[in-house]
């Protein structure tokens, strides 16, 4: 089973935040990032720009403002609340490769 679906309900989720929250989207909208989320098994890509995530594709980007390197489990364990996303970057379940402001905009998925 690929992560493909969780992921693009992150997606999903994103957007229907977007349309609720017009401070979040105040503060999102002037963003244009290029995200890789690197799974070893899998891979994808995916683009904002304008507070909407498009071009979510099964590869990676040659280069991408951010990457997160993780494997589907600690992926999903993120997802689903069971994986705390700074225990999992301590403990080095997770790199994040990127600036630290677009890192801590990865914040906003989770």
């Amino acid at each position: 089973m690929t992560m493909q679906l969780q992921i693009q309900d992150i997606i999903d989720r994103f957007h229907r935040k977007m349309e609720k929250d017009p401070n979040m989207r105040k503060e999102i909208e002037p963003l244009t990032k290029t995200i890789n989320i690197d799974l070893g098994s899998e891979a994808y890509s995916m683009k904002l720009k304008n507070a909407q995530i498009y071009d979510f594709t099964p590869v990676l980007l040659q280069e991408a403002d951010i990457t997160l390197t993780t494997t589907p489990e600690n992926l999903q364990g993120l997802i689903d609340g069971t994986l705390r996303p700074m225990r999992a970057f301590v403990m080095k379940k997770i790199q994040i490769k990127g600036k630290i402001d677009d890192i801590m905009f990865l914040k906003k998925f989770f």
